[in-house]
């Protein structure tokens, strides 16, 4: 694949097992040729940042592999990057879509599906800023085109991992969820304890989100590196 590097290596997955994993070499990588991502409002120094594997979607992912499985159920994962969590979730039969904005996303998410030999994972386009809150199209080289899968309908369980790493004064996120949440819904974030969070909560709250947070803090062992961070479950009272 031109214009970048790729590393491949097991990963370990708590209560999982192993899944080999496609990844960016390192944060210097970058390729955006027809300015995708730039229109997309994806930046040279964040565009990497969906190719990496983060401490927190390990964390999710360990989260996803010992969650009851519940008949039924539709699961989003958003921002979902290399997509580990959504990997667990469909190995174990889970009624799972991945999604993310990074025009590559689908891209490595499908050779990391190939590389576990699964089935096909259902994948959206999941943009929450400025041009997600437009609707399902986005401004490329002065034209409108729409996206032709952009996350659509309700989901029982949204799911997410380190996705507060901006500040979003326009709180689209937040309505991003109210969308697609479905009646009795729970929405899980694990955070790295990002300084956007007490905000979030304020901007979930108005959407009447209620949140438990949970600290997932753990010391260094062996070459696992030391994690500070929590889970956040988000729920609304169903009106009766």
């Amino acid at each position: 694949m031109p214009g970048y590097l790729t590393k491949q290596e097991d990963v370990a997955v708590v209560g999982a097992a192993d899944l080999i994993i496609r990844s960016l070499l390192d944060k210097q990588q970058f390729h955006d040729p027809l300015g995708e991502a730039e229109a997309l409002g994806i930046s040279s120094a964040t565009w990497p940042l969906f190719g990496l594997l983060w401490p927190s979607a390990a964390h999710l992912a360990q989260r996803m592999a010992s969650r009851p499985l519940l008949v039924g159920e539709r699961v989003l994962e958003i921002g979902c990057g290399l997509g580990l969590a959504s990997l667990v979730c469909h190995r174990r039969g889970i009624d799972i879509t991945a999604s993310d904005c990074h025009p590559l996303a689908r891209q490595f998410l499908q050779e990391n599906v190939r590389l576990n030999g699964m089935t096909p994972l259902k994948y959206c386009t999941g943009q929450w800023g400025a041009q997600g809150e437009a609707g399902p199209e986005v401004q490329t080289n002065g034209k409108t085109e729409e996206l032709e899968s952009a996350v659509q309908g309700h989901f029982d369980l949204i799911v997410g991992s380190d996705v507060l790493y901006e500040r979003d004064a326009r709180a689209t996120l937040a309505s991003f969820l109210d969308r697609h949440a479905a009646s009795g819904a729970q929405i899980w974030i694990v955070d790295p304890n990002r300084g956007n969070r007490t905000t979030f909560h304020k901007q979930m709250a108005a959407h009447r989100f209620e949140v438990v947070e949970e600290r997932l803090d753990q010391p260094a062992l062996g070459k696992v590196a030391a994690y500070k961070g929590r889970l956040m479950v988000y729920e609304r009272p169903v009106l009766g």
